[in-house]
């Protein structure tokens, strides 16, 4: 991966634009659903009104009469929203306006932006510490906390992203007798098969629609810094607002136990940060204390590891043909076949797909793509970083190329050229993690056991 260095704009622009401001939020509620908007602004110059819709569709369990105290939740996502347009610039001071923040608030929201933004100060080769990177000051306002009374204990809500991931929360959650709420931010093409081959009705899911604003577009495209902000922050914020309209406390995601590994080696720049368990515990802890107590938000997949959710996900063969991880498709609902996240899933399914069935699935064995070959490297552990994109250990990388040698290759004279590759590389992994079983975890214990039983 190609380093820029980004370190000396990095200073320039916090002495060019010192203040970065959380002005305001507004939002409304209709009889379909809420919509709310933000102001943010970089010293009074660059303002930006990024806006989101959040539409409950058919799904009865909205109230469209019920209007609870909303306020306190939306100021929230704005808190996670506001750090993608922050990091144009990196004000070194952010005024937070609309509500008062404690000493601890303060620190819990710098220590999830600073983790959240370690790609982002990684890649743009920035040097700061969680100390200095940024000063938050707040308004006076108090915040309330919000008063969340669950009436509708037999349901979940999932977040559905079009991986192999959600349908197989989907399915397990939906089988043991639960109602199943799928949620999605911005449909796509596979996020919407996923709920049509789930059997859920189309119209019973609910979903976000988010505008970023114009603006930001404009000053990336003009040389102002950019890169990845922690997503899976934004979308628990957002699913704790769709528990509050609906009275559902259970909230479960599918991150699993390999999210908790360093991107790169020796560090703690994750990709995943806010898919790791420990801001899955920070996350809980916040909204217990300063949102509500009451929400159940975890991640159902959390025990299992990559390896173990694969093979789940190739018995669930109806979805074969609808999920898609790639990002670089996922406007066009395709699998390019050339990114880190089409070669992680091609290889994770391997060990339990046989060549052919993974072959349609894909377009093509990417076991045989030698433009590959820098990705292949970095998943199997052979440079310092790993693709920066949501994809497994290095260790289960490699037990799962091992696998698939043994479960469909040992026969072949002429190898796929990435498996001849491997063979010469000669790695050594200990097999056996489809046994596993991660003990931390925020599972009920009826989802443990009904984790337990699919095992």
């Amino acid at each position: 991966m190609k380093i820029v260095d980004k370190n000396i704009n990095f200073v320039e622009f916090r002495k060019k634009y010192p203040v970065f401001t959380y002005e305001s939020f507004d939002y409304k509620l209709d009889k379909n659903g809420i919509s709310f908007e933000f102001h943010f602004h970089i010293d009074n110059k660059f303002h930006f009104r990024p806006s989101s819709y959040i539409d409950y569709q058919q799904v009865e369990l909205f109230d469209k009469n019920h209007k609870p105290d909303l306020e306190n939740i939306i100021f929230h996502i704005g808190m996670i929203e506001l750090i993608s347009y922050w990091k144009a610039t990196c004000s070194p001071i952010v005024v937070i306006k609309p509500f008062q923040l404690n000493d601890e608030q303060i620190l819990w929201w710098k220590k999830l932006w600073y983790n959240g933004l370690g790609e982002f100060f990684y890649v743009n080769s920035i040097s700061v510490s969680i100390d200095d990177f940024m000063q938050v000051s707040s308004g006076t306002n108090p915040l309330n906390t919000v008063k969340f009374n669950p009436h509708n204990t037999d349901a979940a809500i999932v977040p559905v992203g079009g991986g192999k991931d959600s349908p197989v929360t989907l399915e397990l959650i939906k089988n043991s007798g639960h109602t199943v709420i799928p949620f999605i931010i911005n449909p796509r093409g596979a996020t919407l098969d996923t709920v049509k081959m789930s059997g859920i009705a189309i119209d019973k899911f609910i979903s976000a629609g988010r505008n970023i604003d114009p603006l930001l577009l404009e000053l990336n495209s003009q040389g102002f810094l950019n890169g990845h902000t922690p997503f899976s922050a934004m979308l628990a914020f957002y699913t704790v607002l769709v528990a509050q309209m609906i009275g559902v406390a259970d909230i479960a995601l599918s991150n699993e136990s390999s999210a908790n590994e360093s991107t790169v080696q020796g560090t703690d720049v994750n990709h995943q940060y806010s898919k790791s368990f420990e801001f899955e515990n920070d996350f809980r802890n916040y909204c217990r204390q300063y949102v509500a107590d009451g929400f159940n938000y975890f991640s159902f997949l959390r025990p299992l590891n990559e390896l173990q959710i694969a093979r789940l996900f190739s018995r669930m063969t109806s979805y074969h043909q609808v999920f898609r991880s790639c990002n670089a498709g996922s406007k066009e609902n395709i699998w390019c076949g050339q990114c880190p996240k089409c070669l992680f899933a091609y290889i994770i399914l391997s060990p339990f797909i046989i060549p052919e069935k993974l072959d349609l699935i894909f377009g093509s064995n990417l076991y045989e793509n030698k433009s590959l070959l820098p990705v292949f490297d970095e998943l199997i552990g052979n440079t310092l970083a790993k693709p920066f994109e949501c994809v497994g250990t290095v260790s289960e990388v490699n037990e799962a190329v091992q696998l698939a040698l043994k479960n469909h290759y040992d026969k072949q004279q002429q190898l796929p050229y990435l498996l001849e590759y491997y063979k010469s590389c000669n790695k050594q992994s200990e097999p056996g993690s489809l046994g596993n079983w991660n003990k931390n975890h925020n599972l009920l214990p009826q989802y443990e056991k009904l984790l337990q039983n699919v095992l």
